[in-house]
């Protein structure tokens, strides 16, 4: 899929990105730019984020001192 950026320097989402991924109208993006792409991430609230690491396996997860130190 391809966009095409404006004379203001803008491009728009297509209709069914913004669908699956519930962009809103003056929906925050974080703008990420590596080599020679960029990704545009949504921003979210820490509501929204609530249980998205649920079911998340914690083994390895060092919650403990450390006795190599």
């Amino acid at each position: 899929m391809q966009v095409q950026v404006s004379s203001k320097f803008q491009v728009v989402i297509p209709k069914e990105i913004r669908q699956m991924l519930h962009i809103q109208k003056h929906q925050t993006l974080q703008v990420i730019s590596k080599g020679n792409a960029i990704t545009l991430i949504p921003t979210k609230t820490i509501s929204e984020l609530r249980g998205f690491l649920s079911g998340m396996d914690t083994k390895g997860v060092r919650e403990e001192e450390d006795d190599r130190i």
